[in-house]
């Protein structure tokens, strides 16, 4: 009979900070640790995949709070919850008079997410008219917000989770 190898890995959370702890046994799950502590030391765009259930946000919340940007807030976005038309008004914000009802300008979750991480939860679901907005933040980190022409620089670190299988969509 083979001798299971195993390792231990307890990252401790925050509960203030809404950072749950993660704790590992097999060696595959503290080799996905491993890997969230090797992205978290970057500030390139992630992409976690999984079914549903099996902790994608959990892990970017580990990728957050282990890299240097866990000072800054840790915003989650459910791409899929957020109605086509108002998604660009919610993702890069809106200035005063931008709309009708408008009385007062607006941040955006890619704003309050300044110096921290920005994530975006079933991000497959996201409507086909934000993905060149959400490419230009990704590539340059600009945008702009609803109604404003003054270009903005966002200085937040984006995470993105789903369960769907991204290629086939292409």
């Amino acid at each position: 009979m083979r001798k299971r190898s195993t390792c231990a890995a307890i990252h401790q959370g925050d509960a203030n900070r809404g950072t749950p702890s993660i704790v590992a046994v097999s060696r595959r799950m503290c080799q996905v640790l491993d890997t969230c502590d090797l992205f978290a030391g970057c500030d390139e765009p992630v992409i976690v995949t999984g079914e549903t259930g099996t902790g994608k946000e959990l892990i970017s919340r580990r990728i957050h709070a282990v890299g240097r940007r866990q000072p800054g807030p840790f915003v989650p976005v459910n791409c899929a919850a957020v109605p086509g038309e108002l998604f660009e008004r919610e993702f890069f914000g809106h200035v005063r008079g931008a709309f009708t009802g408008s009385s007062a300008s607006s941040m955006g979750y890619v704003e309050k997410a300044r110096g921290g991480t920005l994530f975006l939860d079933e991000i497959g679901e996201l409507p086909m008219s934000m993905q060149p907005k959400l490419l230009r933040l990704l590539e340059d980190g600009s945008y702009y917000r609803l109604g404003d022409p003054e270009i903005r620089q966002s200085d937040a670190r984006i995470v993105a989770a789903t369960n769907t299988d991204l290629k086939a969509l292409v």
